[in-house]
């Protein structure tokens, strides 16, 4: 099949072009994410290949269909960026990559626990100046903190699984309960108990209606004085005027992000030489307990090898009319990045 990828880097290249000998698909690839004033490069080819940051609202999927293509393949677990009402009505089948590594991003929500409680990079910035003082570096044990997961889907779960090993408490929102996570001693409670009670709060979920600024300024004010809150699922699961506020305030003690609301506009580009206009994201990247990584949790080789694998896979089912167990439908109410649906 005739399939056009967009929002390509080199490493999708060579992860997909690797696959690819095992389906023999045409695979050309566009740099450019697929937008409005992008979606004629894919006049004539079957299917498209999408990424998080990929807009495929009403009007992008209609200059699609009439393009010829009949076929959107994500290759991410999330499908909040896709009109699937669109989609119905103009009969195009959407496919997904619903988990690719829950290991990859359980990991990277480790990593900014643990980086920023002990100020590890700070630390490392200290040390390269010859600064060798501890004065505001202090941590604390993550032994018997309490931690709050909101969504317990595949990444909540190891997620879960990694923070028992550390001795922690575990406290589980989500409205479908995970055995997983129940046998590493998570407790399910309401998500008001959760914020009121964690030291930890990190979110897994989907980004639905249900959900969307679900960390606002009711929620914050539930929260623990000092509360460390991370985000590796989607980033306007926070509303980030009201996170700016609680961090002036001293709410929130710490924020670890790997995805931010506005952030098609700079992930995955180098822009180091230019001004970035998104001023509440440079707003928060002066707080010096803030954290940003650029949507990197899913980085490792396994995930974007089973990315490619199932991606291509997927184009090949749908080529062959075989069913999916990875198509998406207007029903759906499946979490991004291997969360499960949490109706909040």
């Amino acid at each position: 099949m005739k399939v056009a990828v967009f929002s390509t880097k080199a490493y999708d290249r060579q992860f997909f072009i690797t696959a690819n000998y095992d389906y023999e698909h045409e695979l050309v690839f566009f740099e450019p994410r697929l937008t409005r004033e992008t979606a004629s490069l894919a006049r004539n080819f079957a299917a498209v290949c999408v990424f998080v940051n990929d807009q495929l609202d009403a009007r992008v999927l209609e200059m699609l269909a009439a393009h010829g293509t009949r076929l959107i393949a994500l290759r991410c677990a999330g499908f909040n960026n896709v009109d699937l009402k669109a989609a119905a009505k103009l009969g195009m089948a959407i496919v997904r990559v619903p988990g690719y590594s829950p290991y990859a991003v359980a990991e990277h929500t480790l990593g900014l626990i643990l980086t920023l409680n002990r100020k590890i990079h700070r630390a490392y910035n200290r040390v390269r100046e010859g600064n060798f003082s501890l004065d505001g570096l202090l941590g604390f044990d993550l032994h018997n903190r309490t931690i709050g997961i909101i969504g317990t889907g595949k990444i909540g779960q190891v997620v879960a699984q990694i923070m028992h090993g550390f001795g922690c408490q575990i406290l589980a929102a989500d409205v479908s309960v995970n055995p997983a996570c129940e046998a590493v001693g998570a407790k399910y409670v309401e998500r008001s108990k959760l914020l009121k009670e964690a030291d930890i709060i990190t979110l897994h979920c989907p980004l639905t209606p249900e959900t969307h600024h679900l960390i606002n300024q009711d929620a914050i004010a539930q929260m623990k004085q000092g509360v460390m809150i991370i985000n590796t699922s989607r980033g306007a699961l926070i509303q980030t005027e009201d996170v700016i506020q609680g961090l002036k305030s001293q709410k929130i003690g710490s924020l670890g992000l790997d995805v931010y609301e506005q952030e098609s506009d700079l992930f995955f580009e180098d822009l180091s030489n230019q001004i970035i206009q998104d001023d509440l994201f440079e707003r928060l990247m002066t707080f010096p307990n803030v954290l940003v990584t650029a949507h990197q949790a899913f980085f490792t080789k396994e995930a974007l090898q089973n990315i490619s694998e199932t991606t291509l896979s997927n184009i090949t089912n749908y080529e062959q009319g075989q069913p999916s167990p990875n198509q998406v439908s207007l029903g759906s109410a499946i979490a991004p990045k291997g969360g499960v649906s949490l109706g909040l």
